[in-house]
């Protein structure tokens, strides 16, 4: 088992996801920005493999404007050297890697230019991985989308769009992931046998949407749509109600008895595990604690 979290090192002074206004885009002011977010991204590296925090969400933030019109600029070149050396740290390290593309990405979604902009946005961030020399356990991370008043027209919809529009080193790296209003596990599951997609599982979202399946067996159902010669074993997310706010909103820090419990539930079921808690590395550490004090790491 790995455990990390996403994008954000609280203790590092540097953030991989500095951005400008489209106003004052620049090839110079590009190039910049991406440079400083490179250099942050190998010390927040740094400090995971210090810490034995072993999964790491990479920003969608790394290149500003990467699948905007306005960039023209060859990054991918320029960039190549540098994304090949943090992807050599990260190989021999064995950490895992993942990117979750925000949510304009919706592929099923009936506007055809939102479903051109969501494939521009994924190949971007596959090609990042791509760039890295990261094989196909480095995945990108996306929900089902909308249900436009016929889920299943949509669930169809998407899988057109999968089957039909997206390029073959996109569709080796993504999955789809349960989410807290709209669909439900039993969903996802429907959409990887259209697609061949493994199925993300977010215990959170599981908790506001489901089926009436037990925690153990929603984490088995998804764990069985990874293969593991292909994909590695399942990712999940893992978080906790934050009290008194609205259903689904995370929690500030992680609460290392329910953790303990969840972990305890699944005895047994290989996973990797990121952290949706918003003090980031702080509750990845504690987590991480846990896990070993069970015999999971």
């Amino acid at each position: 088992m790995k455990i990390g979290y996403p994008c954000i090192n609280q203790t590092l002074d540097c953030s991989s996801s500095r951005t400008f206004r489209l106003a004052s885009y620049s090839e110079e002011r590009l190039v910049e920005t991406v440079k400083q977010n490179l250099a942050c991204l190998g010390r927040i590296l740094e400090y995971n493999v210090q810490h034995g925090l072993l999964f790491f969400r990479l920003t969608s933030d790394l290149v500003p404007f990467a699948s905007h019109a306005i960039n023209t600029y060859n990054w991918q070149d320029h960039f190549k050297p540098t994304l090949r050396q943090l992807g050599d740290y990260i190989r021999s390290h064995n950490m895992r890697i993942s990117m979750h593309p925000d949510q304009f990405v919706v592929l099923n979604s009936p506007n055809a230019n939102t479903v051109k902009n969501s494939i521009a946005e994924l190949v971007y961030q596959g090609t990042i991985l791509d760039l890295m020399g990261l094989d196909a356990t480095a995945k990108l991370q996306i929900h089902g989308g909308g249900a436009y008043g016929d889920k299943e027209s949509a669930i169809h919809r998407f899988a057109e769009v999968y089957h039909t529009m997206l390029p073959e080193e996109v569709k080796a790296r993504l999955c789809v992931e349960n989410d807290d209003r709209t669909y439900s596990l039993t969903d996802c599951l429907v959409l990887h046998e259209l697609t061949g997609m493994p199925v993300i599982f977010d215990n959170l979202h599981h908790e506001c949407v489901n089926n009436g399946e037990p925690m153990r067996e929603a984490v088995l159902l998804a764990a069985q749509t990874w293969q593991p010669e292909r994909d590695d074993i399942l990712m999940m997310d893992y978080s906790a109600q934050s009290p008194g706010e609205r259903k689904g909103k995370h929690v500030q820090s992680i609460e290392e008895q329910l953790f303990h419990d969840f972990l305890a539930e699944t005895e047994g079921l290989d996973m990797d595990i990121m952290l949706e808690i918003k003090d980031k590395e702080e509750s990845a550490l504690k987590a991480v604690a846990v896990a070993r004090s069970l015999g999971r790491i």
